[in-house]
């Protein structure tokens, strides 16, 4: 004859090798509610700025000499255009794009996504080249121009 049905609350597993274990009776059952945290206001922190030494001129060298052989992309950005889908599909071979920049206007020289410089184009041997007759200054740098 099979054994009859145990009486155990549901989601509880026994082995038949094995004892159930019992809980201890001072155990309380847990919270079946979430209880929201508390939040707890941040107190600002003055950052304290750390000293430090001035590197000496030919560590300096030596430490760029470091990036020597460290690839950037350069970009030479002769000017822009803004076109319709429609006007980018009709485009083909012979096709002319007018940019916002005048023949003779300095180009930007973009490294990494940041301008740098501009420059003119110039034609040496058959390709084009710039020369660079600007190196942008630090403020406007940051600005993000040449994006």
């Amino acid at each position: 004859m099979p054994d009859a049905p145990r009486n155990e609350p549901k989601g509880t597993v026994t082995s038949p090798a094995a004892p159930a274990k019992k809980e201890p009776a001072s155990a309380a059952p847990l919270p079946t509610t979430p209880v929201p945290a508390t939040p707890v206001p941040a107190t600002p922190v003055p950052a304290t700025p750390v000293p430090v030494a001035p590197v000496p001129t030919g560590q300096i060298e030596e430490r760029m000499r470091l990036l020597d052989d460290v690839d950037v992309n350069v970009r030479v950005e002769l000017g822009r255009s803004r076109l319709y889908i429609s006007d980018v599909l009709r485009l083909g071979e012979g096709s002319v794009i007018e940019l916002d920049k005048l023949a003779g206007d300095p180009v930007d020289v973009v490294v990494n996504g940041r301008l740098l410089a501009r420059g003119e184009v110039l034609v040496l041997n058959d390709n084009f080249c710039v020369r660079i007759t600007d190196i942008v200054d630090v403020e406007e740098r940051s600005k993000g121009g040449g994006g």
